[in-house]
């Protein structure tokens, strides 16, 4: 496959060189359609000329606001190949957060996906008067000037190329490496976004790096899209790299029909969340637990052999010959079930975002699933390292990828340095200068180890380390991951700092507790506070908290009725967990945990 030196050629090199009937998939009329690349790369160029014809400038910004599908790559493509800078925005976000996001960027363009995003505009559309036109995927029933529906942009472009064929790529070659492609702004765990600005040299990087390490993508790869677009982890990797790749993309119809979409696309590679894996993992032991007779001894006898063969290969062991013909039987008649709920043809699974419970890693690896963790963040375009294929430990987020550099400084942070890292951040110089050193070692704010076989392991973030009163660090994101996993945990926050000892505000899983409560004769309505349902909760943590150190160890909980959500303000775009927002909203509670053993709200 030819290098590329900007993104914008994989529009006019990579997608043509493959040439496939079904570059990108969408659902239409009810059934997975195959866009041609052929069509692909002429709608981007088309789009591209139209933008330009509209004024749009090499270093002007454009924005998109959108749920993944076509039109994404399509806009997103089309404005690389105009000069322009991508600044995507989450399709969750809530209007007042996209016009900070518009007008921090001095945006001057939006692509606009569905309705509902459209109406988020127009109710902010007086507070970000830089934004000349409004690119719509889905045309409105009512029309203004600077509303222009995406099936126009493409016809109008294709009539400016045919009076000058050259004219977007003119553009395309004056592009450079070091030129900004993208402004990414973080999800903001703590404090207003930041806008990352990320160059192509750094996406060209990470994808140069991906493609010498061992993963051997082919161009009969499938990979189905579903997290957002907006995160850089599936921008690069589920995206970016897979098109340079000659893979193919699927979109996800949404969250709620991933289950549907995977058995329908029946995709070969997966770029996920933890939390994906930990949903399909509840699911998997709750369908168990609800079998009768036969059938659930079964399930649960393939899953002890299963756990079994596991650990005799992480070990480097070569399993028996009895192990071995026990495992064959439990994978037809149970595992290759289990997998056939993912499509039944996953032969890479990517992991990344945040911590990935080592309990998870090797059920998967268990039932004939590795997946495969890595590390880094938006200001690293992402990648910093992974697991390799042939080279993985769990627990572990892998080697440092290649051309790329990680130490660990006297406090325990980790620091890296390399073409991955971003330019800077947009219009902050200061938290630019704060984030990377004259010398080049950019923060991460992440505390980490390299272990004896250059390993790299996260153990918490910086800023979230707890110290006890009795001056005990605690990593709570290690705490969390050790107990996660329990089958009465939807979500865990752990807290204590400058307290005696560690506690954790715990949203339940609802449905495994209800039994439990009508096993026990406990009204639902008492779920929440009952002696017996918090005990319960508590003996399970326990039981997965054996490797902690006591001073690790949760000693009390509180149950929340109400869910951690992106609209309540408590996790961001990217599902990670608020802290800062979460502690100020329920501090009377969690001082209260330090005097009464067991309360609800």
């Amino acid at each position: 496959m030819e290098r590329i030196e900007n993104l914008a050629q994989l529009a006019f090199k990579s997608i043509p060189h493959f040439n496939k009937p079904d570059c990108l998939m969408a659902k239409r009329y009810g059934v997975y359609a195959g866009i041609s690349a052929i069509e692909v790369r002429d709608s981007v160029e088309s789009i591209a000329a139209a933008l330009i014809e509209l004024g749009i400038q090499p270093g002007d910004h454009v924005g998109i606001l959108s749920e993944n599908r076509p039109e994404w790559a399509f806009a997103d493509l089309a404005i690389l190949a105009s000069g322009a800078v991508t600044v995507p925005i989450y399709a969750t976000l809530p209007a007042k957060q996209i016009e900070y996001i518009i007008n921090d960027s001095e945006m001057v363009c939006l692509f606009v996906s569905i309705t509902a995003q459209l109406t988020k505009i127009l109710e902010i559309r007086k507070a970000i008067p830089k934004v000349r036109n409004i690119i719509l995927f889905d045309s409105p029933l009512e029309m203004t000037d600077d509303l222009i529906p995406l099936k126009e942009m493409i016809r109008a472009g294709g009539v400016h190329l045919k009076k000058d064929p050259e004219l977007v790529q003119r553009r395309v070659a004056a592009i450079k490496p070091d030129d900004v492609f993208s402004i990414i702004y973080t999800s903001g765990t703590t404090g207003e976004p930041k806008g990352v600005m990320l160059t192509h040299r750094n996406i060209v990087s990470n994808i140069e790096a991906l493609n010498h390490s061992g993963f051997q993508f082919v161009r009969e790869d499938l990979s189905l899209s579903f997290l957002p677009l907006s995160h850089i982890l599936e921008r690069m990797v589920g995206y970016y790299a897979l098109l340079y790749f000659g893979c193919s993309i699927a979109y996800a119809e949404s969250l709620e029909k991933l289950p549907q979409n995977l058995q329908e696309v029946q995709p070969t590679v997966l770029i996920a969340v933890p939390r994906v894996f930990e949903k399909f993992y509840g699911r998997v032991m709750e369908n168990i637990a609800q079998e009768k007779g036969f059938k659930k001894k079964l399930g649960l006898w393939a899953l002890k052999i299963a756990a079994e063969y596991a650990e005799t290969r992480l070990n480097d062991k070569a399993p028996s010959a009895l192990l071995s013909s026990k495992y064959l039987m439990a994978d037809r008649l149970v595992l290759k079930k289990i997998r056939a709920r993912l499509g039944g043809r996953l032969r890479i699974l990517g992991c990344g975002g945040a911590a990935l419970p080592k309990q998870l890693a090797h059920f998967f690896y268990g039932i004939g699933l590795t997946i495969l963790e890595g590390y880094g963040l938006t200001e690293t375009s992402p990648i910093i390292s992974f697991n390799r294929p042939g080279a993985f430990k769990f627990g572990t987020v892998g080697h440092p990828i290649q051309g790329v550099e990680v130490k660990i400084a006297e406090d325990g942070e980790i620091l890296s340095r390399g073409p991955h890292i971003m330019k800077g951040y947009y219009k902050k110089p200061h938290d630019t200068a704060q984030a990377i050193t004259p010398d080049g070692w950019f923060h991460t704010g992440d505390i980490g180890e390299i272990d004896a076989d250059g390993y790299l392991r996260i153990t918490d973030r910086k800023k979230d380390l707890i110290i006890t009163s009795a001056g005990k660090n605690i990593a709570p994101q290690f705490v969390e991951n050790t107990v996660k996993t329990s089958r009465y945990i939807l979500q865990i926050i752990v807290v204590g700092d400058k307290r005696k000892f560690p506690s954790a505000l715990v949203v339940p899983n609802m449905e495994n507790l209800r039994k439990f409560a009508a096993e026990h004769q406990i009204a639902v309505q008492d779920i929440y506070h009952h002696p017996l349902v918090i005990e319960e909760v508590q003996r399970d943590i326990e039981r997965l908290s054996q490797d902690l150190a006591p001073f690790e160890k949760i000693k009390r909980i509180v149950l929340l009725q109400n869910e951690f959500t992106i609209e309540s303000g408590e996790l961001t775009p990217s599902l990670k967990i608020k802290r800062n927002v979460v502690e100020k909203k329920y501090r009377e509670l969690i001082d209260s945990l330090y005097i009464n053993p067991a309360l609800s709200l």
